[in-house]
């Protein structure tokens, strides 16, 4: 059954560092392995995409990575990384609830850009509807880091896992593999294992482990 989650605002960025904050660790390490020196790479904006940053900077053997980013949060904490890597800014209008940039200006960027990996948040993923989000903006940014890579993984934890919003970003079938919590760590640990279950059946691969993002990363 999909589950339709209405939210009477967006958290803010500091709010949703605060939810789920261990698993998003845990997401970040485990897209931090997926990556390879001189590579070049999409990072989404988000909570979970502030985790896959730090852990980038973390791998002191990864060199000579591009970085492209619509997010200044992002960008301020991949900083420490520098000069190993180089990151980059789509540009664009901000929005403070995020510290993200969209329209206009950020979709000509991503246009002439083709990376080999990108990284894409959101607020639900739904084996029927596929990855929405709640803020139409940002959706489309994150469409085009679609069209704009070779690979693309989406970085989601279990509460956004059979949720459905505003925004569709893209079907299942557009993403290559998922990046999730554990369901042994999660609170609803039942539900968490059926939504994955969904996703799987679904098509779409899921990786909770770093076996798995090691046998996805190849």
């Amino acid at each position: 059954m999909v589950r339709h989650r209405a939210l009477e605002r967006e958290p803010s960025f500091e709010q949703a560092l605060e939810a789920s904050a261990a698993e998003k660790h845990a997401i970040g390490t485990l897209a931090a392995g997926l990556v390879r020196s001189g590579q070049s790479i999409l990072l989404d904006v988000g909570s979970t995409a502030l985790a896959v940053a730090k852990a980038f900077v973390a791998r002191s053997d990864l060199s000579d990575v591009v970085i492209i980013t619509n997010g200044l949060s992002i960008a301020l904490a991949l900083e420490p990384g520098i000069p190993r890597f180089t990151v980059i800014v789509t540009g664009g209008t901000l929005r403070p609830l995020q510290h993200s940039l969209v329209e206009p200006l950020a979709s000509s960027m991503l246009r002439g850009l083709h990376a080999d990996l990108a990284f894409i948040g959101c607020n639900g993923v739904d084996a029927e509807r596929g990855v929405t989000n709640v803020n139409l903006p940002e959706a489309h940014l994150k469409q085009l880091m679609l069209d704009s890579a070779n690979r693309a993984v989406l970085i989601a934890d279990g509460s956004k896992l059979g949720q459905v919003h505003l925004g569709l970003v893209g079907g299942l079938d557009r993403f290559d593999a998922l990046l999730t919590g554990e369901v042994s760590g999660a609170p609803d640990a039942r539900g968490a294992a059926t939504a994955q279950a969904a996703l799987a059946q679904a098509g779409l691969r899921v990786i909770t482990s770093e076996r798995e993002a090691a046998a996805f990363a190849g």
